[in-house]
């Protein structure tokens, strides 16, 4: 398996994505662009590409932030977080360019691909779906629900699979409750996925040392991270065949 570095510019600026595919396999294959929690492009990222390309994919795990920085406290996650998301059109356009290194990779097929993003990522991956960029599915895990986005039938291209927690601080049920109704209203196939108890970030490892060290309410949890997960490649499965 390959698994590396992969540097892109955008205006300028370098970006350090992380890329993993399976050398052995010579046929194009679906590609799956991951997008980072709030923290930035970490270990835990790295690890997920990784699993993805053991099952088959080529999996491109995209730096949202610019050299592939990391933010080490919530308030700085926050800060890194919100200087891409309130700039105009800067999500749409680091997203994309992204994508075009993943659709370019020889190893991909680009007419086959999905994204998958973690709490920040998953609700980016959403968006990008609401926009009508050309993805055949998105996986959501503890990905925020809400939107300024108003979209009608047909804007949502691909299927989505949706993971979030039942004692999830930052996704209340309102905002479930408002995603499955606006998804409905728009005709979209989705399936959403709810794990009682499980808190935000519950499919990341390091999640429940962060909320400890923080006063934050995040935490990891072993059985839904691995339903989850399990899930997601059935969805990916049916997707793709």
């Amino acid at each position: 398996m390959k698994s590396e570095a992969l540097e892109y510019t955008i205006d300028g600026q370098r970006y350090i994505g992380h890329i993993a595919y399976d050398e052995s396999q010579s046929s194009p294959r679906p590609g799956i662009l991951l997008v980072h929690e709030w923290w930035g492009l970490n270990d835990f990222v790295r690890e997920q590409a990784e699993k993805l390309a053991q099952e088959g994919y080529t999996a491109f795990a995209v730096d949202m932030y610019g050299e592939a920085r990391q933010a080490e406290t919530p308030d700085e996650a926050k800060s890194m977080m919100l200087a891409v998301k309130d700039t105009p059109g800067e999500l749409e356009k680091r997203y994309r360019a992204a994508l075009e290194v993943l659709k370019a990779h020889d190893s991909v097929d680009p007419e086959r691909i999905a994204s998958q993003g973690y709490c920040f990522g998953g609700a980016v991956s959403l968006n990008m779906a609401r926009l009508g960029l050309d993805l055949k599915g998105v996986v959501s895990f503890h990905g925020n629900l809400g939107t300024e986005i108003a979209i009608k039938p047909g804007d949502i291209k691909g299927h989505l699979q949706v993971y979030t927690g039942g004692a999830d601080a930052m996704i209340p049920p309102s905002q479930v409750a408002a995603f499955v109704e606006e998804m409905q209203e728009a005709g979209v196939r989705f399936d959403l996925i709810n794990y009682p108890g499980a808190q935000h970030g519950f499919t990341n490892p390091g999640a429940t040392a962060k909320g400890q060290k923080f006063g934050f309410p995040v935490g990891y949890d072993a059985d839904a991270a691995q339903d989850a997960w399990e899930g997601s490649l059935a969805f990916y499965r049916r997707l793709f065949g």
